[in-house]
């Protein structure tokens, strides 16, 4: 039974908050530990109260993180790409498990990777903050990679859930992305900025809707970037091949005779590219 007008979307909305929040439930489930370790850090007074012990926690958190944080964001990040990709009826707890198990090492082994790069970019930003003159303004840089990391992460996750592909080529391609549309970069950062701020603000968010928010919301914009860029390497092939006909066709017809536009001469060819830069789309 299918509701319509205002019944059709309170229905609709009601849905879509029920798939959002089992979803983050999930996610929170399978980073139980690096959640654990978090609360624990955050709401003790004696840790709080000293850098040393914050330190040493953060370190401990961020050791957990690959292992238990970034899988399950892997997964929430399947059922993401199912829904930005039109299979909104996708069976949540099917595709969150299978996209688990089918990502772990690869989402594992990124988030040690990952994990590295953000530690030295921390420590050569504490290390040049230190200094004074010249050297204290190299801190600078350290804090932008550090923010085009984060930005990356996210394209990581998406491409290792989109595309069939070995894990030095995902790290690759997440950072051209990463670099290479800077707006669109921006624009996951801003967003998912928002829906950490108000997630904070208003903590009922964080157990039923920040992570799955943040997984739609990141997905969206790197699949956008994605069909844009696509469409516009097909345009150009398609201009590369209709001036490659034109001129072959110069040399060999007869002056004056009609030429054919190059969909009349290839009526059945496709008209889009089904599989990825270096990498086939997942099922």
């Amino acid at each position: 039974m299918e509701f319509r007008g205002i019944m059709g979307g309170f229905y609709r909305i009601s849905e879509w908050i029920m798939r959002l929040s089992v979803i983050n439930v999930l996610w929170v489930v399978c980073s139980l530990p690096f959640f654990f370790l978090l609360a624990s850090a955050l709401l003790n007074p004696e840790i709080t109260a000293s850098t040393d012990l914050v330190l040493q926690s953060l370190i401990l958190i961020a050791i957990v993180a690959p292992f238990t944080l970034v899988p399950a964001s892997a997964a929430m990040f399947t059922v993401a790409r199912k829904w930005t990709t039109g299979e909104e009826d996708a069976p949540l707890f099917k595709t969150f498990f299978k996209g688990y198990k089918e990502n772990y090492l690869q989402s594992m082994l990124g988030g040690l990777v990952y994990l590295a790069i953000g530690g030295i970019l921390v420590v050569n930003y504490r290390f040049y903050g230190t200094q004074g003159g010249t050297l204290g303004l190299v801190s600078i840089l350290f804090i932008v990679l550090f923010v085009l990391l984060i930005a990356s992460f996210f394209n990581f996750l998406s491409i290792t859930v989109h595309f069939h592909m070995k894990f030095f080529q995902i790290i690759k391609n997440s950072l051209l992305i990463t670099i290479g549309n800077p707006v669109n970069s921006l624009f996951i950062l801003l967003s998912n900025g928002l829906i950490l701020y108000f997630s904070t603000r208003f903590t009922f968010l964080i157990p039923f809707f920040m992570g799955s928010l943040m997984a739609v919301v990141s997905f969206w914009y790197f699949h956008r970037s994605f069909v844009r860029m696509q469409e516009k390497m097909e345009k150009m092939e398609l201009a590369k091949a209709e001036a490659e006909a034109q001129k072959g066709e110069d040399s060999s017809q007869p002056e004056g005779l009609e030429e054919r536009s190059l969909t009349d001469r290839y009526p059945d060819a496709p008209d889009r590219e089904e599989s990825g830069p270096q990498g086939d789309k997942k099922a």
